[in-house]
């Protein structure tokens, strides 16, 4: 792939694309599906050993598609970008992201400013090219070497802006497209706007945790009301911050390990049951939950990257308020109903605010010609991406079609047992049809303790 597509003939890249063929016949084989799971900075080349699966949710689709994996450029084995030695980047404790003074404030933004220093140091020769445009232009590169006259595409929460973005470029290009858990395309969005829409819907969703994990009290003992559950948090992150857990887990730790549950139910019960134990005096089981493991050099390698190509992507794709008094008003504004997620979603994206490589203005995301029915699937209390983005991109695709998860708010819908969705994703996959009209279904079961 070219680095810069305006210099087609200049410095290349490779990107690492990984496919197992379909499982059914050749008659059967619609072609390839490819798959983006989001971040940006994630890597989608397992998604081919879900074929392997038994009484998978994906097995009629895997009949019909050979499943192809890739990590996008950037990433993992696609000329990876760092900003930071991965092993400094895992140590822990790291700073409360929750400021006392203007004196953390300022300790943050160092941090910030440092990171974004780090990632023009040791992979500035990318940076600017680190769009999300051109991961599409790269996509339909990989489309072209497939053999594949027409895209067909699953992208998942970040993968859906990859998704609405190829869509606009490429519309002729497109056979058919599923986008899960949507990124707001809309230009006034990307990105600042997006996180601090973010936080407000994780607030939401740790309410409705805190709700469960107060309703199912017999079982984890952390309060019957979620007034007294979110005491028993609070009193948690002030241990932490005081003295850290193990000597390695504070508030910022603590943050990171209880994010998984307004993100995945999945993640409910077995966030709820570390919890309870550390409540009943077993430390241990906290700590062993959520320390880095520093013996783990790929594991840790791979988080790095991650992260640096979040912030690249995100920090390329668009202009970010350069001033900081834009940031302390918006953040300090929100965090004061918003506290669960503001401070350190808005730490992890400041390093924008001091980005020197080249940031572009983001693309009109719409319907272009030849643009076919694209499936739009949205769990209605999402956290991640909240629901606005799904009915903002269906408003820009002409045609599209939207399926609700009603009163569910898991992130990455299509992976989740809901015959009423996962019925509906298969019969478009597999004919064409997106149905006459928008379904809402009901929700995939609430988890148990």
């Amino acid at each position: 792939m070219p680095v810069d597509y305006a210099e087609p003939n200049g410095r290349k890249i490779k990107i690492a694309v990984d496919r197992i063929g379909n499982t059914g016949s050749a008659e059967d084989r619609q072609g390839a599906l490819l798959y983006n799971p989001g971040g940006p900075g994630g890597s989608g080349l397992r998604f081919p050993t879900r074929v392997t699966k038994k009484n998978s949710i994906y097995t009629k689709m895997a009949r019909a598609y050979d499943f192809v994996g890739f990590d996008p450029r950037g990433v993992g084995h696609s000329s990876p970008i760092s900003c930071v030695d991965p092993q400094e980047f895992v140590k822990a404790p790291k700073l409360d992201p929750v400021p006392d003074s203007e004196a953390d404030k300022r300790a943050q933004r160092k941090l910030a400013a440092e990171y974004a220093d780090g990632c023009q140091e040791r992979s500035g020769w990318l940076l600017p090219h680190m769009t999300t445009p051109n991961t599409a232009r790269d996509v339909d590169v990989v489309r072209a070497a497939l053999g594949e006259k027409k895209l067909n595409f699953l992208g998942v929460s970040y993968g859906t802006y990859l998704g609405a973005v190829y869509g606009t470029l490429f519309p002729g290009h497109v056979r058919r497209m599923v986008v899960d858990s949507v990124v707001n395309p809309s230009k006034e969005k990307i990105w600042y706007q997006a996180n601090l829409d973010q936080d407000v819907a994780f607030q939401m969703r740790w309410n409705d945790w805190k709700a469960w994990v107060a309703e199912n009290d017999a079982t984890y003992h952390l309060g019957d009301t979620p007034e007294k559950v979110e005491q028993q948090w609070v009193k948690l992150r002030a241990t932490a911050k005081k003295s850290p857990l193990g000597g390695v887990v504070g508030p910022a730790e603590l943050i990171g390990f209880f994010q998984s549950a307004p993100y995945y139910d999945s993640a409910w019960a077995s966030t709820a049951k570390t919890w309870s134990k550390y409540v009943a005096g077993d430390t241990q089981a906290l700590v062993d939950a959520i320390a880095p493991d520093l013996s783990d050099t790929a594991g840790n390698a791979a988080s790095e990257n991650g992260n640096a190509v979040y912030t690249a992507v995100e920090c390329a794709d668009a202009k970010w308020p350069t001033n900081w008094k834009t940031w302390d008003r918006d953040n300090t504004r929100l965090h004061r109903d918003h506290p669960f997620m503001t401070w350190a979603n808005a730490w992890m994206n400041l390093p924008c605010a001091t980005w020197s490589s080249k940031q572009q203005t983001p693309l009109n995301v719409k319907s272009g010609k030849g643009l076919p029915p694209v499936l739009i699937v949205q769990a209605e209390r999402d956290a991640a991406t909240p629901y606005e983005g799904a009915v903002e991109l269906h408003k820009r695709f002409e045609g599209s079609r939207l399926i609700t998860e009603k009163d569910a708010g898991s992130h990455g819908v299509t992976g989740i047992a809901n015959p009423c969705v996962n019925d509906r994703v298969d019969t478009y996959l597999l004919t064409g049809k997106t149905g006459s009209r928008d379904v809402t279904c009901a929700p995939h079961a609430t988890p148990k303790p």
